[in-house]
């Protein structure tokens, strides 16, 4: 590590590798003439190699020191373990699979200052992205001192602009360079390039990375299967497994079956409408899988309710205020609701979509009643089927009847 200046104070800089981090650790560094120090937090989507090529990017980039910082198991345990048990995405179709993380790295980020003693750190999300928010709610809330640098955003520049000034100094460039934003974590990958600046068209396969060529060289299918514990996944195939590596290792499984691609059009957290492809194999898969289980043990009001405060709870972790307590009232509700929510999911995985063949509990509904739907009656008889069905229709009927006494013609 470089020995810092003990009379210069240094800059945190949140670290992503790609190309508006990278242009701001120079870029700081010729502006305010004091340390650089990269801080990645790792959410997920970094292997050795990539740590390796990071720490190597940074220090390249000129950083005075580069730390990366494991934080897969907090984000499942305080991010992603919640809205799994919400069966939450966004616009019924974005699973959040990145952005849902900021607030966390945000944490680590202001630790970090204040371990290292930094008044300043720094980000490099632009004017228009949501995550310049997500960053500022959280660090405001838990750091209202420190400083906050956002020179991509305050200075407005361009995604070509910082490639010309990498390449004039002859610093490394991420793979992409200007064509590409791509952001990995635990819970998927998004994509954003110029084909998603418009509502029309989709990314050339290429720009796709975990599906890449899943339709053009389709698989035979597999079938695997899937346990829960109280709403947490612990089991896949039989063997278990941390939370962490199995979504890992569903990944691995279900991403070359072009399972989770997608391209989400919405309202963003500034209030225009944005869109962004996005590929999450593991978390589709898992999202599909609980759904279903929990229709099998929760109770029609259970679901209900739960429904009501999902959208609510993913929206402020879509926003940054993860933070609030109102997001502990509801994960509160969320564990109480999943403590019956465990058995196993068998799941057929094919090119394009995860299929849910079959699911099973030892605290199943459906196997409690002595009924069966749609061909026998059980802790009931035919009469009261007939008294119940009368007794459902009275208010239609009452209503019928008070409009034709009023003279209102009949529908």
């Amino acid at each position: 590590m470089t020995t810092l200046n003990p009379g210069a104070e240094p800059i945190l800089l949140a670290f992503s590798g790609g190309l508006d981090t990278s242009f701001c650790v120079p870029w700081l560094k010729e502006t305010y003439g004091r340390p650089v120090i990269t801080v990645t937090v790792d959410t997920g989507g970094i292997d050795t190699e990539a740590a390796r090529t990071l720490d190597a990017r940074a220090r390249a980039l000129g950083a005075d020191a580069h730390y990366l910082v494991p934080a897969k198991a907090d984000y499942f345990s305080r991010v992603l373990k919640f809205l799994l048990m919400a069966n939450a995405r966004r616009g019924q179709l974005y699973p959040f699979c990145v952005g849902a993380e900021r607030v966390l790295q945000a944490q680590t980020i202001a630790e970090m200052a204040k371990k290292l003693g930094s008044p300043s750190v720094a980000h490099g999300c632009t004017a228009a992205g949501n995550d310049q928010v997500r960053f500022e709610v959280a660090l405001r809330t838990l750091a209202p001192g420190l400083e906050i640098l956002a020179p991509v955003r305050d200075r407005a520049f361009k995604r070509p602009a910082q490639l010309a000034f990498l390449e004039e100094r002859k610093l490394p460039v991420p793979p992409f360079g200007a064509a590409y934003s791509i952001n990995r974590g635990l819970w998927g990958v998004t994509i954003g390039g110029k084909e998603t600046l418009t509502s029309s068209g989709s990314i050339p396969d290429d720009a796709w990375v975990l599906t890449r060529d899943a339709f053009t060289t389709p698989r035979a299918p597999e079938r695997h299967s899937i346990g829960f514990t109280q709403g947490v996944p612990t089991t896949l195939d039989g063997k278990a497994l941390e939370p962490v590596a199995l979504i890992e290792a569903l990944e691995a499984l279900a991403a070359p079956f072009g399972i989770g691609r997608g391209i989400h059009l919405g309202d963003t957290v500034i209030g225009t409408k944005g869109r962004v492809a996005f590929e999450a194999p593991a978390a589709e898969v898992l999202l599909s899988a609980h759904r279903e289980l929990e229709k099998l043990v929760l109770t029609g009001r259970q679901a209900r309710i739960k429904e009501l405060v999902a959208g609510p709870y993913g929206d402020l972790v879509h926003e940054g205020h993860h933070l609030d307590p109102v997001c502990r009232d509801i994960e509160a509700l969320l564990v109480s609701s999943q403590q019956r929510v465990s058995g196993e999911v068998a799941v057929l995985l094919r090119t394009g979509g995860a299929f849910i063949e079959g699911v099973t509990s030892p605290w199943s509904l459906m196997a409690a009643s002595r009924g069966v739907y749609g061909e026998a009656a059980g802790e009931w008889t035919p009469a009261d089927a007939l008294g119940y069905s009368k007794m459902l229709a009275l208010t239609g009927m009452f209503y019928t009847r008070a409009g034709a006494n009023a003279g209102e013609p009949r529908p």
